[in-house]
């Protein structure tokens, strides 16, 4: 019987080891609502660096890992152990907040937020509104006039079910809908730590989802006239709001009106009611750079 280390089972361990780090780093700084730079300037570890550590791909040394560990208030051991030491208080407590009423929930996100809020949104960016307000058209062309990620939420959804939102629907109904609307946007915020995203209208009926979204997003809300958001719909090619519907002007008033209170809780507005297009951008980046929403001199 040989002594000699079986080379293949060396790599393999290793492998696991590189694994096991990644996923606890990610799942640490996920945990703390950190975004990646926060989290490299504290360690002094390069955002790119830590991106590749979280993707498995970084064979950082010790030294670094141990400023990784002591920026997420860790022991290097809980990231190396082979059994998840990563807190499992903390992963306990997240249990206990998912499944927490969304009035709770807003109580500990208040408890637990830094003094400085703007920490936890990054550079991210949301726009919100009913649809045919000019979401889309106007986060695209942010996107590339800032040379940041634009991601509309539905098709992150979608792309995530396999299928399109209307399948979505018919299979999994309202509810599961908002299930993988919830879990869309948290992958997105931990994803990205500079981006403007697009959502649906209805996201702020849910507390919960949009207590996330504004704890983790810079939000703007996109309006116009209940006339244009309907004229755009039908540009659009969806007939369905008029089809057998005399009333559907009214119901959309009655969801404007309603909804109001909940999209007045945005940090800003930006009205693209009788603006060109390209007006309703430089109100938008004049919105971003004036409230600093991708950080000082940006």
């Amino acid at each position: 019987m040989s002594l000699m280390p079986d080379p293949q089972q060396d790599d393999g361990a290793g492998a696991r080891l590189i694994a096991r780090l990644a996923a606890r780093v990610a799942e640490a700084r996920k945990l703390r609502g950190m975004p990646r730079r926060v989290l490299s300037e504290r360690s002094g570890v390069s955002p790119r660096y830590l991106a590749q550590l979280e993707a498995g791909a970084g064979n950082i040394s010790v030294l670094l890992l141990q400023r990784v560990a002591q920026a997420l208030d860790l022991r290097i051991e809980a990231l190396l152990a082979e059994e998840n030491a990563v807190d499992h208080d903390a992963q306990r407590v997240a249990s206990l907040y998912r499944e927490a009423p969304g009035a709770v929930q807003d109580q500990v996100c208040t408890l637990l937020a830094p003094q400085n809020p703007g920490v936890l949104r990054a550079g991210r960016i949301c726009l919100i509104g009913l649809r045919g307000a000019g979401k889309s058209t106007l986060g695209q062309l942010a996107g590339e006039a800032l040379n940041i990620p634009f991601v509309e939420l539905n098709d992150d959804i979608e792309r995530g079910a396999g299928m399109p939102l209307p399948e979505i629907m018919a299979f999994y109904g309202e509810s599961g809908y908002r299930k993988m609307e919830a879990e869309a946007l948290d992958r997105i915020s931990a994803a990205h730590d500079r981006m403007i995203l697009a959502v649906a209208g209805g996201i702020v009926a849910e507390p919960t989802t949009f207590a996330r979204l504004l704890e983790r997003f810079h939000t703007v809300w996109v309006r116009t006239s209940p006339a244009e958001h309907m004229q755009r719909v039908r540009a659009q090619g969806d007939l369905r709001p008029m089809e057998g519907n005399p009333q559907a002007m009214a119901h959309l008033k009655e969801l404007l009106l309603a909804r109001e209170p909940l999209y007045g809780r945005a940090s800003a507005q930006v009205n693209t009611s009788n603006r060109p297009a390209n007006s309703s951008l430089n109100d938008l980046l004049a919105v971003i750079a004036n409230r600093r929403f991708l950080g000082p001199g940006k």
